[in-house]
């Protein structure tokens, strides 16, 4: 940790300023709080509210899940890339695993995530000791437990991110007033160590924290921020990482031998979830997305948006460059750097309708009209600027920031999680596992969630290890995109097969030779494990169309062989051949190395400003 930040921080507490800043649409619009102590910003009820805005707010901008923590750090993996170009000692470095303790983009999305713990721990220090909130009236004292309950869920929430990306790290559960003069140059604590002082701050927050139906009745708005489903969720999945492998300073991938009990875990705060009834799927995949997310909806009836990074500001401090560093471009504005592999998107059924929502294969004119893209050129797209309204961005704009939300925690997660851990602890899937993982997959396919569909569902009768397989593969297609599938495959010890064999098939589809199904998750649709992929895709001129396919995008299958000659009224795009090897592969997480590239470096200047803070192995 970087002790001359704490000594900074340390010297604004002494002369009574505390700066917090406001962020998050809606609830977090509001005046940031300035030039006074802790004893007038924890006075009252909407000043100690303010102070909750400002952890808050160190989720976004362009060092948190504005661009860096969201968009570099989660790649390369079995779904996405990083951008091309040479290596520069930045973001294409990090995304083909050959950062170095001095790369560009590592020390400040470090220090933001310290920052947003600092913040947390002056709630969690001061929160407690106002007055109302052990005398003031009913109302008051459950919004001030709220508000604490939230602190603790923020600082998991910056720790956990923190963990998963450099390990080990020191324990910063005070104050930095504290830690300063205490502490100045604090030791790494273990990943174990810190994940369960987590999952016991997070278990103490859901008795803190109300359902999402029980905020207007405490006199709260019912807005973004963390109710008692997040909470038992951010839980969750903290559980599994703590019962999950991890790298340790030795060089070697380890889980604990009581990885189970962390699995129960799991499963039952995702239980609680689902039983609660306060969380469910949007019914439909892609409203989800370009409704609610790029439509920029504050309301989310189902509630499936659990826990969400707001942007808000246009500005690199507190918003997002979602919709502009990665998906399509509009009008040739946009960065198009976060790019779906062919392999992935092979994955996917041909009826999936998540295909078409994850991968997107145009970039759009400045008349709305479509441009196709070669397959090594697709983005993802969750996040588009064409979809983006509330308002809508006009294509001569040349904003980057469009304040769009990175998705935390969704419902979705809640239920494959449930599956995973029910499958792990009793050694095979159970019924409800069976029906958990079915419901998300009802949904991508666009049926009713609760109804049988034997087409779609997954095989029964399955063993516990074929399961397993079942729900890396469909994680993979519920979240791709989303900063999640790098750090499953770690917690699962699969990062270094996956890119072994991902590149692997790439290298078959340049030649045309037939995909060949992962060692370690369920495998390819069968008409996709097939000599015959096309070499060309011709697009429907004038098409504006973002269904791609299933709106007439194409003209042809992307399944069978191409047509000879160019259909009349079309354009003509490269598709599977040899540029999937010489663009996607060449560049694809080309300085992996196990043992090592699982977690990143430490920052040299985090390590200048603490000596004790030793470095990961092998860099």
């Amino acid at each position: 940790m970087d002790t001359k930040f704490l000594n900074k921080l340390m010297v604004l507490l002494v002369f009574g300023v505390l700066i917090f800043f406001s962020s998050c649409k809606k609830f977090l619009d509001q005046q940031p709080i300035t030039d006074v102590g802790p004893n007038v910003v924890f006075s009252d009820i909407s000043h100690a509210q303010q102070a909750l805005l400002g952890v808050y707010s160190r989720l976004v901008g362009d060092q948190g899940y504005g661009i860096r923590l969201s968009l570099y750090y989660p790649l390369d993996n079995d779904a996405m890339q990083g951008p091309t170009g040479s290596a520069d000692n930045d973001r294409r470095d990090i995304a083909r695993y050959s950062a170095t303790s001095g790369n560009a983009q590592l020390l400040k999305p470090f220090n933001q995530l310290f920052q947003g713990i600092e913040y947390a721990n002056i709630c969690i220090e001061n929160i407690p000791k106002m007055d109302l909130y052990s005398k003031g009236s009913d109302n008051e004292k459950k919004q001030l437990k709220r508000m604490y309950g939230e602190a603790l869920t923020l600082r998991a929430q910056f720790y956990f991110e923190a963990i998963r990306n450099w390990g080990d790290l020191p324990a910063h559960f005070q104050p930095a007033s504290v830690l300063a003069v205490n502490n100045p140059f604090p030791v790494r604590t273990s990943t174990d160590s810190l994940y369960d002082h987590l999952l016991a701050d997070l278990k103490a927050a859901e008795d803190l924290v109300p359902w999402r139906n029980e905020i207007s009745g405490i006199g709260d708005p019912n807005d973004q921020r963390i109710t008692k489903g997040t909470v038992k969720g951010l839980r969750a999945r903290i559980a599994l990482f703590r019962g999950g492998y991890s790298l340790h300073q030795d060089g070697t991938m380890k889980r604990n031998t009581d990885y189970k009990t962390y699995y129960q875990i799991a499963r039952d705060e995702c239980n609680d979830i689902i039983a609660s009834g306060q969380h469910a799927l949007n019914p439909s995949y892609k409203s989800l997305w370009k409704d609610q997310v790029c439509g920029h909806a504050v309301n989310d009836p189902d509630g499936e948006l659990m826990f969400q990074a707001c942007g808000i500001g246009k500005s690199g401090a507190e918003d997002t460059k979602l919709g502009y560093y990665n998906g399509p471009r509009v009008n040739n504005k946009g960065n198009n750097s976060v790019n779906p592999l062919a392999t992935y998107f092979y994955l996917f059924d041909s009826t999936d309708q998540r295909r078409d929502v994850t991968v997107c294969h145009y970039f759009t004119n400045s008349n709305g009209t479509r441009a196709a893209q070669v397959i090594t050129g697709i983005t993802d797209g969750k996040y588009r600027r064409d979809w983006i309204s509330n308002p809508a961005i006009s294509p001569s704009d040349a904003i980057q920031y469009f304040s769009l939300s990175w998705q935390i925690l969704r419902y979705s997660d809640v239920l494959l999680m449930f599956a995973e851990a029910e499958n792990e602890i009793n050694n095979g899937p159970t019924a409800a596992a069976y029906n958990a993982i079915n419901m998300v997959r009802r949904r991508g396919y666009g049926i009713p969630i609760n109804t049988a569909a034997p087409n779609i569902d997954i095989p029964s009768g399955l063993s516990q290890a074929d399961f397993f397989k079942y729900i890396v593969r469909e994680r993979a297609l519920e979240f791709g995109g989303e900063g999640i599938r790098k750090y499953d495959l770690i917690r699962w010890n699969l990062l270094s097969a996956a890119i072994t064999e991902t590149r692997a098939n790439l290298i078959n589809m340049s030649t045309n030779a037939a995909l060949a199904d992962p060692s370690y998750m369920a495998g390819y649709p069968v008409y996709c494990k097939v000599t015959s992929l096309p070499t060309s895709m011709y697009m429907i001129n004038g098409t504006t169309s973002d269904d791609n396919n299933i709106g007439g995008l194409w003209s042809n299958s992307l399944y069978t062989t191409a047509p000879a000659s160019t259909p009349s009224g079309t354009t003509k795009v490269t598709w599977v051949g040899t540029a999937i090897n010489t663009i996607s592969a060449a560049r694809f997480a080309t300085g992996f190395t196990t043992g090592k590239s699982e977690l990143l470096p430490i920052p040299q200047g985090a390590r200048d400003a603490n000596y004790n803070l030793s470095q990961n192995f092998g860099y």
